[in-house]
């Protein structure tokens, strides 16, 4: 029989600064010593989705498929293992058949041979992911309406614009004038190349791909 930790952040900035980390792993030793059981190792996932399936991960993955009879897993929460309700069931099933327990702190133990608290873990992984989707969904509404209203989004701001004190594209005069030129110029047969270097000889920092990507643009 071996227990191990799994803890998982996902950006380098937790995995770097590591507190997320250290709640962690005091979480699991805290969990461990409390229970009567040895941790054998703390296995660390860093920088790593939560939406990358558990085996497919570089440490879970060969973690998970070196658990034979017997052996134990603790991680802190749910969405530190999963992120997906058909991951969660398809790999809890996996070790209950392997006759491996997992046990999940947030939900109260052994998730893997407690029929109520793997009722549980189903429920709560398509809660989880459900509110996942609606939190893209919502980002991805506000991002439209500030689309709409002509709002900046972040990024390089697109030549012949600034941007303005409440977050919209202001038109710089000097450069729309310049967008006009480029696209007579177009019009005229000029290469990219050509009025890229025309738009530099008169002050203009751009490239023959920035000129296609203003021409580009409504």
């Amino acid at each position: 029989m071996a227990v191990f930790g799994y803890c998982r952040v996902s950006t380098t900035k937790q995995a770097t600064e590591g507190e997320s980390l250290d709640v962690q792993r005091r979480q699991i030793e805290g969990y461990a010593l409390m229970h009567g059981l040895t941790l054998d190792k703390i296995v660390i996932e860093e920088g790593v989705s939560g939406s990358i399936p558990v085996t497919d991960r570089p440490a879970a993955g060969p973690l998970f498929a070196q658990l034979t009879r017997g052996d134990v897993v603790i991680a802190p929460k749910l969405d530190r293992l999963f992120r997906s309700a058909l991951d969660a069931l398809q790999v809890v099933e996996d070790l209950k058949s392997r006759g491996v327990k997992l046990h999940l702190l947030d939900l109260g133990g052994d998730i893997a041979g407690n029929g109520l608290s793997k009722l549980f873990l189903t429920i709560s992984a398509a809660f989880a992911e459900a509110e996942r989707d609606r939190i893209r969904e919502r980002v991805s509404q506000v991002k439209a309406d500030q689309k709409s209203r002509g709002r900046y989004l972040g990024g390089k701001v697109p030549f012949g614009f600034r941007c303005g004190e409440s977050g919209e594209l202001v038109p710089q005069e000097a450069e729309q004038a310049a967008i006009r030129e480029m696209r007579l110029m177009r019009a005229e047969g000029k290469a990219l190349r050509a009025i890229a270097a025309a738009m530099q000889a008169n002050g203009y920092k751009i490239s023959h791909e920035g000129v296609a990507g203003v021409l580009r643009a409504p």
